[in-house]
């Protein structure tokens, strides 16, 4: 009779352990994959935004790239 329960009490925590393993795995493996999907989307979303633009001053008409400063008392003003 201890030999029966011995084998029943083994084959239990035989069979808890591998769900307790099962379990475990099944949840790696679902946040593996969630964050491979955020990542990808991430990826994604990076890729359709807009680049910077450098600025660049087009001269005003008549002035064809002349800066003009000056100071009325008040600051410096500068034109470009």
């Amino acid at each position: 009779m201890q030999s029966i329960r011995s084998v029943l009490f083994t084959a239990a925590v035989l069979t808890i352990t591998v769900a307790a393993f099962v379990l475990t795995a099944s949840l790696a493996l679902a946040l593996a994959g969630i964050a491979a999907v955020v990542a990808i989307g991430s990826a994604i979303a990076a890729r359709f935004n807009a680049k910077p633009m450098p600025a660049r001053a087009r001269p005003a008409a008549g002035h064809e790239g002349k800066m003009r400063i000056w100071n009325d008392g008040r600051g410096t003003i500068i034109d470009l």
